[in-house]
């Protein structure tokens, strides 16, 4: 992961709003071998005294499965959008172009979920989903018998204690206030993923370049 103080997220809150707003996450882990492996999965947050849990479910006996069985170490990232930034909109242009992006790590050890404790998953999963619709025919309790006799037996449900939280948003902090401000607007006017990222570009602005402040070049490394 990159690791510059200045591209690190603080706010616990704020990473906890990222996860909240992008829970499609890549689960990634390996067999003892080293052979790797990863899926994309919904992930459901939990928390205990005051120690976050992630919890999702995998098809059983899949490559997947069969890894964390046998090695529960996982990782898991979350990701938001992301665009290409060009230096030519720099004060000064002649430096590399880069990327701005936003990404959680969350590493810690799979427990599978008992069969009961996947039932109470699947309620609150597919309840969360539906954005607390309990009319929708699509929640856990709404499903006919016929069907979650047959989908049940085919799905594995985990928990993962975060026992470390990374994350990276890298939003420009390390450039100048006018560069800062044309980067938003030359990414506003590429519209999609492109004015996502400049909207939380804007969110930093004060606190980056404080009124009566001037900026320091020097507490960057790039």
């Amino acid at each position: 992961m990159y690791h510059f103080s200045y591209f690190k997220e603080q706010d616990k809150q704020t990473i906890r709003d990222f996860m909240e707003a992008n829970p499609f996450a890549f689960l990634t882990g390996s067999f003892a071998s080293g052979k790797q492996v990863a899926t994309q999965i919904p992930v459901l947050f939990e928390e205990r005294d005051g120690e976050l849990y992630l919890q999702g479910h995998i098809m059983r006996n899949t490559d997947h499965h069969k890894a964390l069985i046998e090695n529960p170490n996982a990782l898991v990232v979350f990701t938001g959008p992301s665009t290409y930034v060009s230096a030519s909109w720099y004060t000064n242009p002649q430096i590399g172009s880069t990327w701005n992006y936003m990404s959680v790590h969350i590493s810690g050890h799979v427990n599978f979920m008992t069969p009961d404790e996947l039932t109470q998953f699947m309620r609150a999963f597919t309840l969360k989903f539906e954005k607390g619709n309990t009319d929708s025919l699509t929640i856990y309790d709404n499903l006919p018998d016929t069907f979650l006799s047959k989908m049940m037996p085919a799905i594995v449900g985990f928990e993962i204690k975060a026992e470390k939280i990374d994350n990276v948003f890298k939003l420009s902090q390390n450039r100048d206030e006018k560069s800062y401000l044309n980067i938003i607007s030359k990414l506003e006017e590429q519209g999609g993923n492109s004015a996502l990222i400049a909207d939380e570009m804007k969110k930093r602005k004060a606190a980056l370049f404080p009124e009566g402040v001037e900026w320091d070049a020097s507490k960057f490394d790039s």
